[in-house]
């Protein structure tokens, strides 16, 4: 008997495996398809290329200043709101900080939620989570004959979870992280083909970095690769680095460290990641080492601070660049990647992946391989680097903005935050330009030694920050900028200062216009060639998400989720008044409460507001 269901079973599989293989095929190009139709927004980066660009011409240069309200969305929640909604099918999906809510809306009608899903967590995750209790965002995976569509969504204490998209009812969780050692959640999801990528976070907290990679339909762990320790845990491929043996290859992950220091070493990855199909390759950032304080872990501690290029089936590492080897400043690497394809200087036609970096450096890499093509500084007032040797790789620093224990470092530009952030920004394929949200800010130094202790924080610094050398400093103002640059040539088309920080990011149009949030709660268009200013609106609260753009029943839409908080918004959230505080954000940012409060929520807005509510009896109570 067994002999015959162990035939049959080999018989069912034999047969049905086509169709299985046919089936999970469409659910991969189903999903990738829609990141090309311009009615959705189903990813927080818009596509697999994370170029946050929108072919609409609907709202252009000439007619953005009509734009108005179309509709709104309040959150109920007060903390920081990183991210973005996303757009799919008709339904917007919107996240929040913690708790982690996440609500359902239709764009016909957006009058009654859908669904809410309002999970219950350890509210304790709340003590370690560093920079305020913000969350990044949803992803979404279209679904198959196996399993329904899916929304993603990351807890802060270190869950993660698969809601059904259209009934909201949870369809599968895991526990990623241990937050009783500071291992929380804000990165959000990334989907691509049929496989989930959950980073991780604090490194303030002395937290060992690591990618996880789940599968969709299940939340089975396909594998996990750290940034730190042996080649069999940080995934070391047989080829790694191949292209470029000098920016090191095998046994580094704990060589570079003394003794088990990797062991409590960081590295985490809570930004914004991106894959080529073609290559099959998921591209990301890890972040900073443990402790802050550069004197307790001597040597370039691999492999923090890298960009990474690793298959998205197994997890294994094709190649690593380490930007900032043993960092002295907390520049994390795990800003976004985003892809393109542009001639280089020569005229041949390449492959890339642009990445600006917290150090205050543009990065240009081929994405096939890992070669550096271009560094370029984000700003001529970054000082801890005279340039980046492309040869080698290696920055070269100016010794007088070193961090060495028993010394004060002053003037350090860029500061702790970066001359670019968290923020997710575009990129015009058309103009070939970079539209980047920036972050003018500079700081002094001290270090301090501290014991690791788990679940504490682990960081050996004090930090004052202040606006950099074109903001003005006696008013605590000008600490952000907006860019359009362009990596082959290294030059920046326009620049415009900002009161604030540009923490959330731009998307960029078809029709010539860059939108983009503020910190002090406007959400700005500017023209894409020039940088005029041409519209903007006061939101209720500040903004540290990205806007987003999409179209319905012929209308184009731009969203945005306004909220105040996150690293430069703590002082506020919190009420601190020292300004070493929040790791030095309530200095640098203690005029922001002057122009803004907390807020919570979503607003879209159209050409003169035109909108479901267009319809005057949409939403009506009808008495029987």
């Amino acid at each position: 008997m067994r002999k015959f269901l162990n035939s049959v079973s080999l018989l069912s599989v034999l047969i049905a495996t086509p169709f299985a293989m046919t089936i999970a095929a469409r659910a991969e190009d189903r999903l990738e398809a829609l990141t090309k139709s311009e009615d959705n927004w189903a990813m927080q980066g818009k596509n697999y290329s994370a170029n946050h660009y929108s072919t609409l011409t609907q709202v252009n240069a000439e007619n953005v200043k009509n734009l108005k309200v179309a509709w709104s969305f309040s959150t109920g929640l007060l903390s920081g709101h990183e991210g973005a909604p996303i757009v799919v099918d008709g339904k917007m999906y919107v996240h929040t900080s913690f708790p982690n809510n996440t609500f359902a809306l239709d764009l016909s009608d957006p009058t009654r939620i859908l669904w809410q899903h309002k999970p219950k967590q350890n509210a304790a995750a709340r003590a370690v989570a560093c920079c305020d209790i913000v969350n990044r965002g949803l992803a979404y995976w279209p679904g198959d004959g196996k399993a329904p569509a899916l929304i993603i969504k990351t807890l802060l204490d270190g869950n993660v979870v698969a809601l059904n998209a259209e009934t909201g009812q949870e369809y599968w969780k895991v526990e990623n992280s241990d937050f009783k050692v500071g291992s929380t959640l804000t990165v959000a999801p990334h989907v691509y083909k049929d496989v989930v990528l959950i980073g991780s976070s604090g490194a303030e907290l002395g937290v060992r970095g690591y990618m996880t990679a789940y599968d969709v339909r299940t939340g089975e762990q396909k594998w996990r690769a750290y940034a730190t320790g042996p080649d069999s845990d940080v995934l070391i491929g047989d080829d790694f680095n191949k292209a470029n043996p000098h920016y090191g290859q095998k046994g580094l992950g704990t060589s570079t460290w003394e003794g088990d220091a990797w062991k409590i070493g960081g590295g985490t990855n809570w930004g914004w990641f991106a894959f080529d199909p073609g290559t099959n390759l998921v591209y990301y950032g890890s972040g900073n080492p443990a402790p802050w304080n550069e004197t307790m872990r001597p040597g370039d501690n691999k492999w923090t601070m890298t960009i990474w290029g690793r298959d998205l089936e197994t997890g294994q590492a094709k190649f690593g660049y380490q930007k900032t080897p043993h960092d002295e400043w907390d520049y994390a690497g795990i800003n976004f990647m985003m892809l393109s394809e542009q001639k280089d200087k020569e005229g041949k036609l390449r492959k890339l992946l642009t990445h600006p970096d917290r150090n205050g450096i543009v990065y240009t890499l081929d994405r096939t391989d890992g070669t550096l093509i271009s560094a370029d500084k984000i700003d001529d007032t970054v000082n801890v680097f005279k340039k980046i040797d492309l040869k080698s790789g290696q920055p070269v620093r100016d010794p007088e903005y070193g961090t060495r224990m028993d010394h004060l470092a002053k003037d350090v530009c860029p500061s702790a935050m970066g001359y670019h952030n968290q923020g997710l920004d575009s990129y015009d394929p058309t103009k070939e330009l970079f539209f980047l949200g920036v972050n003018h800010i500079c700081m002094d130094w001290e270090p301090f030694m501290l014991p690791y202790r788990a679940g504490q924080f682990f960081v050996g610094a004090t930090l004052n920050m202040y606006p950099g050398p074109k903001g003005d400093r006696q008013k605590a103002e000008g600490l952000g900028q907006i860019k359009a640059y362009n990596a082959i040539t290294g030059q920046f088309k326009w620049e415009k200062m900002e009161r604030f920080a540009v923490w959330g990011g731009t998307a960029a149009t078809a029709g010539n216009v860059v939108f983009y949030g503020t910190l002090d709660g406007f959400i700005k268009a500017r023209h894409s060639d020039t940088g005029e200013l041409l519209w903007k609106f006061k939101l209720p609260s500040g903004v540290i998400g990205h806007p987003i753009v999409y179209q319905h029943k012929g209308v184009e839409y731009v969203a945005i989720l306004y909220g105040v908080g996150g690293w430069p918004g703590v002082g506020l959230v919190f009420d601190l008044q020292d300004p070493t505080a929040g790791l030095g954000a309530v200095g640098a940012f203690k005029q922001l409460a002057n122009y803004t409060q907390m807020g919570g929520g979503v607003m879209v807005f159209s050409l003169n507001g035109q909108g479901p509510y267009d319809n005057l009896s949409l939403g009506e109570y009808k008495a029987n």
